[in-house]
């Protein structure tokens, strides 16, 4: 049954944001940022926290628990290290996420022709 509502509550969030693209003028990027900046809010609150106990695992995948893990990292690095531990603390985390979407990226654009 877990699998069952963490795929339903993964596929809310796509809803959301298809309906965001296609009921306004919001661009791809707009709406990405978006959803990262709702999740680093629910995770501030602790919301995100008990929405992946609710509804499983699969709430860590979406682009929302990114700032999650934003919000997350930066929390525990300032517990640690005070302001310093603010700004580093948040990429120890997202660090091999946004590696590889650089890497990945750049490998993209040696094998794809951008359209005009």
């Amino acid at each position: 049954m877990s699998i069952f509502t963490s795929f339903m509550a993964v596929g809310i969030i796509c809803m959301i944001a298809s309906l965001i693209y296609d009921l306004t003028k919001l661009t791809p990027g707009h709406i990405t940022s978006l959803l990262v900046v709702i999740g680093a809010f629910l995770g501030i609150f602790g919301f995100y926290d008990i929405l992946i106990d609710k509804f499983g695992f699969g709430l860590s995948l979406p682009i929302t628990s990114f700032g999650n893990s934003l919000v997350n990292s930066a929390y525990e690095g300032f517990k640690e290290q005070g302001v310093f531990g603010l700004f580093s603390g948040m990429f120890i985390t997202t660090s091999a996420g946004i590696s590889g979407a650089i890497i990945f990226g750049f490998l993209m654009s040696l094998f794809c022709k951008p359209k005009d």
